[in-house]
């Protein structure tokens, strides 16, 4: 079913017979879906929900239903992008593993291409939200950055003199999977002491939980600091694994700017600014880099889809003339479907 968003104003206005893009980031609960015009202005959203089997299906249906949406108010649609978790080979668009989809050696790309009449490209979540934030977010202007975002689970977009790193399996980037911790909690993976079990919404609510505490969410558990000891401890844990873990990509990849994103990042100074004294504290022989929020926020992986969709469609070049104010505000005043 559709989840409805955007503020439920009429559909943006754009120029009939202009073409316009899909842009869908597809997470392990939910399929957010857009239309973006040339300009970059976000047309029409939907958002529904990931179901636990048929996940191709669902993906497709939500494709054709943009498609059609977009058709019916006189935009033809040049090319769709589509984003996804787990282990992405970039050059075959197949996702090798994606444990929170349950899917391993899926063809996705040629499985899309299949079934639709327009170009389609695939990518990496987190890797396409990198690719916003380079072009249009927080990281502009900076070829050598690392995009963290960080929600119940953790990745990474690594990026040195303009390049993404991707990796041999197109796993570069599991960031959340480095140990940190010697003969650490256990994590889901397998591994002990990762990054992910301590630094991520989910590990920080799972381990304040497994003291005792009653907070459903890592947001509940930082309005209590200050006035409850255990969100204290299990916070300042975190952030004292999050500066260990920047500083490990510092010392490898040496970037300029470390941008911190996901709902994790909306606490704003009470995580950025701890985090950027323990950095500080942890390179006795350098400075660290600029460590900053998210711009682009929950709409970069979208954001980033929409742009390897303009891509796909041989229109690259338009996203030069993308605003990044626009960007960051259109997706919330864009008309949701069914108003």
């Amino acid at each position: 079913m559709s989840e409805p968003s955007g503020s439920g104003r009429g559909p943006q206005p754009a120029q009939v017979g202009s073409a316009v893009v899909i842009a869908v980031d597809l997470g392990g609960s939910s399929m957010k879906g857009a239309v973006v015009d040339e300009s970059g202005r976000t047309l029409f959203t939907e958002t529904r929900s990931t179901p636990r089997v048929d996940i191709v299906d669902a993906l497709v249906e939500l494709l054709l239903h943009l498609a059609d949406t977009a058709a019916t108010h006189g935009h033809p649609v040049a090319a769709a992008g589509v984003v996804t978790p787990g282990i992405v080979d970039d050059a075959s668009g197949s996702v090798v593993y994606a444990s929170n989809l349950d899917w391993r050696d899926l063809p996705l790309l040629d499985l899309l291409r299949s079934r639709l009449a327009f170009p389609v490209a695939v990518g990496h979540d987190v890797r396409a939200a990198g690719l916003a934030e380079h072009l249009l977010g927080a990281a502009r202007g900076s070829d050598d950055f690392v995009l963290v975002p960080i929600g119940t689970g953790v990745a990474a977009a690594l990026v040195t003199a303009g390049h993404t790193i991707t990796g041999a399996l197109g796993a570069g980037g599991e960031f959340g999977h480095i140990p940190v911790v010697p003969g650490g909690e256990e994590c889901p993976c397998g591994q002990h002491g990762c990054f992910e079990v301590y630094a991520s919404g989910g590990g920080v609510a799972r381990r304040y939980r497994a003291r005792g505490g009653a907070a459903r969410s890592s947001r509940e558990i930082v309005a209590r600091l200050g006035s409850d000891p255990l969100a204290d401890e299990v916070w300042n844990d975190a952030v004292r694994v999050l500066a260990q873990g920047l500083a490990i990509l510092t010392l490898l990849l040496d970037p300029r700017v470390i941008v911190i994103g996901g709902g994790f990042a909306q606490a704003g100074e009470t995580l950025l600014g701890p985090v950027r004294e323990g950095l500080a504290d942890l390179l006795a022989w350098r400075d660290p880099p600029e460590v900053v929020q998210s711009v682009l926020g929950g709409e970069a992986g979208r954001t980033g889809a929409a742009i390897l969709a303009f891509r796909a469609a041989g229109l690259g070049s338009v996203v030069d003339g993308w605003s990044m104010a626009r960007i960051g505000t259109d997706a919330a005043a864009a008309a949701p479907l069914g108003t």
